[in-house]
This record gives C-alpha cells, sequence and structure tokens, in this order.
C-alpha cells in the first residue's frame, strides 16, 4: 500500500532546537497525556462519544496514540518519516470511507487533540525551564504531525471512496446485464446481486432505448434517475428506471431534459424479473423512430404506440398481408392509389360515415361518394366482410405509417 508523502509542511532544521532526551522523558508520559486527549476529543468531538466499549472509542484510542508516538519520534529523530504510523491513518481513512461514514468527524478529532497535546507537551517543556525556542519547535512538530497523518489519512478515505465507486458501478452493471437477459430470470439472483450492489429491489421497471449519439462526450451522457441503472456501453444505450409509474414516475419535459436532447423510447412497464421484455418493445420502437414511422426526435412511450409496435412485430408476415389485400389497389395509378388507400382508411375507421371522412379529409363528401363507388368495384365484397375490413385496416394503416416514413 503506498502512503502519499505528506506536501506543504516546514521542514524541521537539520540541528533541532528541541533536546532529543525529551523524547524519553515525553514518551514516559504518553499513556497520561493519552488519556487525557482521548478525553478531550471525546468531550469537544460527538461522533466520539460513544460508548467505552464502541469500536470507535478502540479506534480513537489507538488513533491518539499512534499519533503522540509519531510526535514523539519526531522529537528523537526528526528523519524518520513516520511511514508505518501514516499507514495506520491511511487504514484509518478507508475504514471511515467504508463505512459509508463522512471523514469530517476524524479530521476534527485531529484537530483537536494535536492541540490539546501540543498544550500538555509544551508545559512539560516550561516546567523543565526550556526556553520559548523549544515551545516553538513543539508547536511546529505537532504541526507537522497532525498535518501528516490528516494527510494519510485524507487519502486513504479518498482511496477506498474510488474503489467502492468502481467497484460499485461494476456490481451494478453486472445487476443489469442480469435484469436484461433474455429468457427467465430468477428474483432470487436479483434480490442477491441487487444487495451488493446497495440497489433497492423495485416491484416494476422499465427500460429506456437511448439514441446512440456520433460521439461519446461527457456532457452528453444522460442524467439518470434516481436509482435508474445506466449502461452506455450496450447497442442500444438504456437505461433501466425503477418503479416508473410511483416514485420514479417520467416527469415529461424535465425527464427529456435529463436525456440532453437524445431521442429515446421508453418501454412498457413490466415486474422487475422481465426487464428483457420492456428493453426489447423500447429498442423496437427506437428503430422505428429511426425509420420515420415513429416520430423521429424527443421521447416516444411504447405504451402510447402499441398498435403500430404490433403490426412492426414481424414485419416480413406484414408485407405479406399488405400484398394479398392491398392487391386491387395495384390495377390504379399511384396518385390514384395513395387517395383511394387514404380514403378507405378513414371510411373503416369511422364507421363508414361519409361526413366524417369529408371532414378527416378535408374535402367535400360528393368526393368521398365517387372514392368509394370505385372502391366498391375494386374490392367488392371483401369491404363489408367484417374479418377482411380488420386485415384491410392492418395493411392501409401500416401503408400510411410508411407513406410518412417517405
Amino acid at each position: 500500500m503506498a502512503v502519499p508523502t505528506p506536501h506543504g509542511v516546514p521542514d524541521l532544521p537539520a540541528t533541532p532546537p528541541v533536546p532529543p532526551e525529551l523524547a524519553e522523558l515525553l514518551r514516559s508520559q504518553l499513556a497520561v497525556v493519552a488519556d487525557e486527549v482521548e478525553e478531550e476529543v471525546r468531550r469537544q468531538v460527538p461522533e466520539y462519544a460513544r460508548p467505552a466499549d464502541g469500536t470507535y472509542r478502540r479506534n480513537l484510542r489507538s488513533g491518539v496514540v499512534q499519533a503522540l508516538t509519531l510526535f514523539v519520534d519526531h522529537i528523537a529523530d526528526p528523519r524518520d518519516d513516520g511511514g508505518a504510523i501514516a499507514a495506520t491513518y491511511y487504514e484509518l481513512g478507508r475504514g471511515e470511507a467504508m463505512e459509508g461514514r463522512s471523514l469530517d468527524a476524524l479530521q476534527s478529532a485531529l484537530r483537536v487533540g494535536g492541540l490539546h497535546a501540543w498544550r500538555l507537551m509544551g508545559r512539560t517543556a516550561e516546567k523543565l525551564g526550556l526556553d520559548s525556542t523549544v515551545v516553538a519547535a513543539l508547536g511546529e512538530l505537532a504541526f507537522r504531525t497532525v498535518h501528516e497523518v490528516a494527510q494519510a489519512a485524507a487519502a486513504g478515505y479518498a482511496e477506498a471512496q474510488l474503489r467502492s465507486s468502481d467497484e460499485l458501478e461494476r456490481r451494478r452493471r453486472r445487476l443489469l446485464d442480469l435484469l436484461l437477459e433474455e429468457g427467465p430470470v430468477a428474483l432470487e439472483a436479483v434480490q442477491d446481486l441487487a444487495h451488493g450492489a446497495r440497489w433497492p429491489v423495485p416491484r416494476t421497471v422499465a427500460v429506456v432505448a437511448l439514441a446512440a449519439a456520433p460521439d461519446r462526450r461527457e456532457e452528453d451522457r444522460p442524467l439518470a434517475a434516481a436509482g435508474a441503472l445506466l449502461d452506455m456501453e450496450s447497442r442500444p444505450p438504456s437505461m433501466l428506471v425503477p418503479d416508473p409509474d410511483g416514485s420514479g414516475r417520467f416527469g415529461g419535459r424535465a425527464f427529456t431534459l435529463a436525456l440532453r436532447g437524445r431521442p429515446a423510447a421508453i418501454g412498457p412497464t413490466v415486474a422487475v424479473t422481465e426487464a428483457a421484455q420492456s428493453l426489447r418493445f423500447a429498442t423496437r420502437a427506437l428503430g422505428l423512430m429511426g425509420r420515420g414511422i415513429l416520430p423521429r426526435q424527443g421521447v416516444v412511450r411504447c405504451s402510447d404506440h402499441l398498435s403500430t409496435l404490433l403490426l412492426y412485430g414481424d414485419e416480413p408476415l406484414l408485407e405479406r398481408l399488405q400484398a394479398r389485400v392491398l392487391a386491387p389497389l395495384d390495377t390504379v395509378s399511384v396518385g390514384q392509389r395513395e387517395r383511394l388507400a387514404e380514403t378507405l382508411l378513414a371510411w373503416l375507421l369511422s364507421g363508414s360515415n361519409v361526413p366524417d371522412v369529408a371532414v378527416r379529409l378535408h374535402i367535400h363528401p360528393q368526393t368521398v361518394r365517387y372514392r368509394l363507388r370505385q372502391l366498391e368495384k375494386l374490392f367488392g365484397d371483401a369491404l363489408h366482410d367484417p374479418e377482411a375490413r380488420l386485415d384491410l385496416i392492418l395493411a392501409l394503416r401500416a401503408e400510411a405509417l410508411d407513406t410518412r416514413q417517405n
């Protein structure tokens, strides 16, 4: 383990004004001083005012003794870098991070303890009749000691946070991979991985498929919703949102802004073990957005376009349906076909209501009737057969979407 060398502290002179024999005297008083420093820290830093048998109490005692020992060692041998003691504080800092605590309490304890220790040991120096330069040198040593152990603790804290963040990210990536696997996903397996990833398992989820960006600039990375699992390396990039209809509800414009202008498709809400299904629909919708069948920009919700997703769920089959039921239209010109197809779809959707068709298409009712006579000649009894009408609606709807795409 590498412990950083302290920077920004005053170097001691080659021949310090503190008599080396003072080190042995202070070392003999170390236990008594440690008791007083420990009590002062417990009095001033609430986090350390724990029961005597608590972990904090043990860590506090060890830390105080180590810091005082380093202080005395600096008097005995100014060349000693205190590597072993710095390593102890490095581990203390790591421990605070791994327990999810702030470093503030430890740093406060160092400041309070350092100041109190300097006062106690400075008092000893005065009793011995040592002059003010010695007392001043003791102050410099106290400052140096506090700085060294504080820096070591901060370095350990930062390293643990970095590793914890990386490990947490790795666990959440594994969790997301499991959730998006095709096939049955066991809830027990999800719960096991979620525990290690610190991810509360929701009852329902939705997966958002994101349009790929031409470059991977960090500023284009979407702002994930609270609790969301994000994978920007997958194709397409995806975001799994927990409880999308409750606490994780998609917030309209706020959600669009969080995507930073990136087009996206939101899959349907499903059980947490069926997230792959939500991704499958979202991916299909995103593909249809790219082709212009669904709106190209903004956020598309699969739940608003289920019939379109159904139509394009098997495109070769859809093409066969269109070729069979729309064959009569192949006998007319391209321009006429477009007008007749538009009129026939509007007529079928309106319940054969001619005035309604005229309003929809912004044409005269007589024009509608004229086109319907042409359609009667082309399709005959199929226009009045319920099953044939359903096939016509599906085929014409798909053709209308394809026309809009072009």
